[in-house]
């Protein structure tokens, strides 16, 4: 049985859990697929469910302060899927986000598509650590200060003072290009 977005949105507003259910029910496959291409080679099928766990409790996070957009069911649900599943990649790996930087670029439809892109990942690239990896944790996945500090062991305001340092030196550069 085909459950309309409509009808999901609705089922989460009156009952959350159930709402949850009909998502899962929905979109499974569609988020496994996701975590599973970003996992497959570093995951175990216990990592792949955590993650999918994760994904559909982010949206529904999500979903309660943007209660009225229910077009954006799929690719919201898309993109936090790719970013948990890249966020598990790292933990698993134990790898500097700015090490698998070719990766990101091919998870950035926007970025494969323009040499902008492409140029502002190697821009990135040339930081250093842990320049790079502070404004793409920032920018691209969308962390606070404070989880950007917990995961690289740095206080809020140095990460706060790493973006702004980083992003003077971004400027610097492209003013020269």
């Amino acid at each position: 049985m085909h459950v309309t977005n409509t009808e999901i949105w609705a089922r989460l507003r009156t009952d959350p859990a159930q709402g949850l259910a009909l998502l899962i029910t929905e979109y499974g496959g569609y988020v496994r697929t996701i975590v599973k291409s970003k996992l497959k080679d570093v995951g175990t099928p216990e990592d792949i469910e955590e993650t999918m766990s994760d994904v559909f409790v982010k949206f529904w996070q999500w979903a309660g302060t943007h209660p009225d957009d229910e077009k954006a069911l799929r690719p919201m649900l898309a993109v936090i899927a790719k970013r948990q599943a890249i966020n598990r990649f790292y933990a698993l790996t134990r790898q500097p986000v700015c090490e698998q930087y070719d990766d990101l670029l091919s998870y950035s439809s926007a970025a494969a598509a323009s040499d902008e892109g492409v140029i502002l990942m190697e821009t990135l690239k040339s930081l250093g650590e842990p320049d790079c990896e502070v404004l793409l944790r920032r920018y691209y996945f969308g962390q606070t200060s404070r989880e950007i500090g917990a995961a690289l062991g740095l206080q809020p305001n140095t990460v706060d003072q790493k973006i702004s340092r980083g992003l003077k030196k971004l400027r610097m550069i492209w003013k020269e290009d």
